[in-house]
């Protein structure tokens, strides 16, 4: 019988394979392809010598053990005979018997387009320095994703946001929940997905296997052990599809916040180190929440991690890895621990804390906190211009709106009705450049504003009104006025208000924030900032 690499479909040399596919060797190996690229029988496999630079781009690291979604189908379409010989299942004793993915996840043969993500959301951005993971899950109580994604998003400077990819993976195979939670941040998220920013994927519905017979151990309840293996599928999955998108991996949660200049601080804290021996940098003391990899040691991770996926959970796993590299059996565990310390660096402060109260295992409920972060930053303050500040709203024990305005505590009030309203009067009629109000803060996320807008009142009003409310083409309202004269310039977004305002508006003698509609919650206003137009 032919080899198992003479049972792929022939291509005659020289011929053209789909831009997003793989190509097949004579020698067997696959290498996925950003563009188009031309089949070479000659081709090796490429070195695992091959390190990643800050800067550069690598055009393939991919091991024999992780299929391609190309190979996968030319695989599928072979006869049944055919099958066992590419699974290296032959009868043939000249044969190696190489392992694959298919022999931890041996459901997968029967399905096709497994490798296929049933969802996408993005612009498959690559060549960034930092690629980040957030993997989320139907909660039964409280979701944390968005509040999540504003906090890692709001943090990026505009020059890191084009050197990173925010993944987020919707660990489920209800696809009407898929489905509903993918239009939600495409709704809430338009720019940073058009960018290139955040992409969306989520599994096939073939990807896990039948999770009814798993064994109980260490204790753990059934639904337990089902919960850390499914897990530990997630992060496989997260970390096949990022690997040739950037130079870092970093694994986060869907239930944290992160500090200022987070980014920038990981990228140099890996560019720092004295040499490339590291396999894990920790960013929080916290479970898998702020660890870096190298992109090259992702497909080693994945392979470790599908061996004994059903067995523990994945920190234990990664402790093994290190174990495995490093350890002496015949040392002590004081000799382990140091040799494992070279392979696992710890960043102090933490970048990340843990803010879910509510875990995706259900009914469990963790307070994990990580004591290297720091207090919480509940408000943050800016220079205004002075001004009298008012509201309808009432206020909450001492949370006034004059500290709120002053930079010195946040805003906290019962919760609004419509027409309910915040004022700011200039004492002298100002020129603003910019402004920006953020709603909710770390502790309570979800006191935000909802169906609220950003309305002005000009100090001209004749002035503005006859150069910047008509335009000077069609006659239509550019902007829209309220009854009681104020221009209506912005609306908030995921409790986020911000924006430039018109230069031709001249010196402004009121911001207000007007509640258009009843709201279900407290408000609180964490963050208020009118930039004035430097003379």
């Amino acid at each position: 019988p032919p080899p198992p690499a003479a049972v792929a479909r022939e291509r005659p040399r020289g011929d053209v394979v789909p831009a997003g596919a793989a190509a097949v060797t004579d020698g067997g190996c696959t290498a996925g392809a950003a563009g188009d690229a031309v089949v070479n029988p000659a081709q090796e496999c490429l070195s695992d010598e091959m390190r990643l630079r800050s800067g550069t781009v690598v055009t393939a690291v991919v091991l024999c053990s992780v299929v391609s979604v190309s190979w996968y189908a030319a695989f599928s379409a072979q006869k049944d005979e055919a099958k066992l010989k590419l699974w290296n299942v032959t009868v043939s004793k000249n044969v190696l018997q190489l392992p694959s993915i298919f022999n931890h996840l041996p459901h997968l043969l029967a399905r096709e387009n497994t490798f296929l993500p049933s969802v996408y959301l993005g612009q498959r951005r690559t060549g960034v320095s930092i690629v980040m993971g957030v993997p989320t899950v139907k909660r039964e109580v409280h979701s944390y994703l968005i509040n999540t994604l504003n906090s890692l998003i709001y943090e990026l400077t505009p020059g890191e946001k084009q050197d990173c990819v925010i993944v987020v993976l919707i660990a489920e195979t209800d696809l009407p929940y898929v489905n509903s939670v993918a239009e939600n941040l495409k709704h809430l998220f338009p720019n940073e997905i058009q960018s290139g920013l955040l992409e969306v994927i989520a599994p096939s519905v073939n990807y896990y296997p039948d999770f009814s017979h798993l064994k109980e151990t260490f204790g753990d309840p059934k639904e337990r052990v089902r919960w850390r293996t499914k897990q530990n599928l997630d992060y496989c999955f997260l970390m096949m599809y990022a690997q040739l998108k950037g130079t870092y991996y970093v694994q986060l949660e869907d239930d944290i916040v992160a500090r200022p200049n987070y980014l920038s601080t990981m990228k140099n804290f890996a560019l720092q180190q004295p040499s490339e021996e590291w396999m894990i940098l920790e960013f929080s003391q916290l479970g898998f929440i702020g660890k870096m990899f190298k992109s090259l040691d992702l497909s080693l991770i994945v392979e470790f991690i599908l061996m004994f996926y059903k067995d523990k959970p994945i920190d234990w796993l990664l402790d093994h890895i290190l174990w495995v590299k490093v350890c002496n059996p015949e040392k002590d565990a004081k000799h382990c621990d140091r040799q494992k310390a070279n392979l696992r660096i710890r960043f102090k402060p933490s970048l990340f804390q843990h803010v879910g109260t509510h875990s995706s295992l259900a009914g469990k409920i963790q307070k994990l906190k990580d004591k290297d972060f720091g207090k919480h930053a509940l408000h943050k303050g800016h220079s205004n211009p002075p001004a009298e500040v008012t509201s309808s709203l009432k206020t909450y024990q001492h949370f006034t709106l004059e500290k709120a305005y002053l930079g010195e505590d946040f805003f906290w009030a019962f919760t609004p009705v419509a027409g309910d309203f915040i004022r700011f009067r200039f004492f002298t009629p100002v020129k603003v450049d910019r402004f920006f109000f953020r709603s909710g803060n770390i502790e309570h996320p979800g006191d935000k504003l909802f169906n609220t807008s950003v309305e002005v009142l000009p100090f001209d009003m004749v002035q503005s009104g006859k150069e910047t409310l008509l335009d000077g083409k069609d006659k239509f309202p550019k902007y829209q006025r309220t009854e009681d004269g104020y221009i209506r310039i912005a609306y908030f977004t995921n409790g986020i208000a911000e924006g430039e305002v018109d230069p031709s508006f001249g010196p402004l003698e009121f911001v207000r924030l007007s509640t258009l509609s009843d709201s279900p919650v407290w408000v609180i206003l964490s963050e208020i900032f009118i930039k004035k137009t430097e003379t």
